[in-house]
């Protein structure tokens, strides 16, 4: 099994992120709790953030500020809970990147059903703002919608796991991914190796990527924890 996801939850109200939290603990997920935009920005910066549950109404940076900040560096899932339940309120919040609306009062039952419901059309995987992106002036290339890869402008093969892996490296540039979480970001929860395995993976990519294997550019090496890209 890969790790459990990870689920930030925003709200100013005690109240409510204790009956999230205790609720979707209870429901397999790790659940981050933050009572302000700024809180809840900083745990995104560094945790590895499967959805976001925000409430719009915050007391310092608003949530369709904090919503933006996030969309601007992940695909990571947000649904927004509110009490406006205007229709210009819900078109203007997804507009700005929610995937999904709730207005308060709201079930608990009915957030664990959204939640599983937008992870599965996200497929929660981390992918990368652009399906195609070039780094370092053109010495990596890539692009995932065709599946091609040029490293000095000459195409390299990399394999489907590969992909994946550098896939969700790339979705969140220079955050750190232990194995485990990686695993869970590119290889999925049906996988049933050791944590080590990606080890290799990321050993043979960066054979096919990196000028020097030894001192990567690309797949970066965080000590204590695991990987991140390093070639934005």
């Amino acid at each position: 099994m890969g790790a459990p996801k990870n689920i930030l939850a925003v709200d100013d109200e005690a109240k409510i992120l204790e009956a999230v939290d205790s609720y979707l603990t209870s429901k397999g997920y790790r659940v981050f709790l933050a009572a302000s935009g700024r809180q809840a920005l900083d745990i995104f910066g560094r945790e590895n953030i499967s959805l976001v549950i925000l409430d719009l109404m915050l007391p310092d940076v608003p949530g369709e500020d904090v919503c933006r900040a996030v969309r601007a560096q992940s695909r990571a899932p947000v649904i927004m809970l509110t009490a406006k339940a205007g229709e210009d309120d819900l078109l203007r919040g997804l507009q700005i990147g929610a995937d999904d609306y709730m207005t308060k009062p709201f079930s608990l039952r009915e957030l664990h059903a959204r939640v599983e419901a937008v992870l599965r059309r996200a497929q929660a995987d981390l992918v990368p703002l652009a399906v195609r992106n070039s780094f370092r002036g053109g010495d990596l290339s890539v692009d995932f919608e065709k599946s091609v890869f040029l490293k000095k402008q000459e195409r390299v093969s990399l394999t489907p796991n590969e992909i994946k892996i550098l896939a969700a490296l790339i979705g969140r540039p220079g955050k750190a991914f232990t194995r485990a979480e990686l695993i869970d970001a590119a290889l999925g929860d049906e996988f049933g190796g050791y944590d080590r395995t990606i080890d290799a993976h990321v050993k043979n990519l960066r054979r096919k990527i990196e000028d020097d294997p030894g001192n990567p550019d690309y797949v970066l090496t965080v000590r204590g924890t695991g990987y991140k890209f390093g070639g934005m």
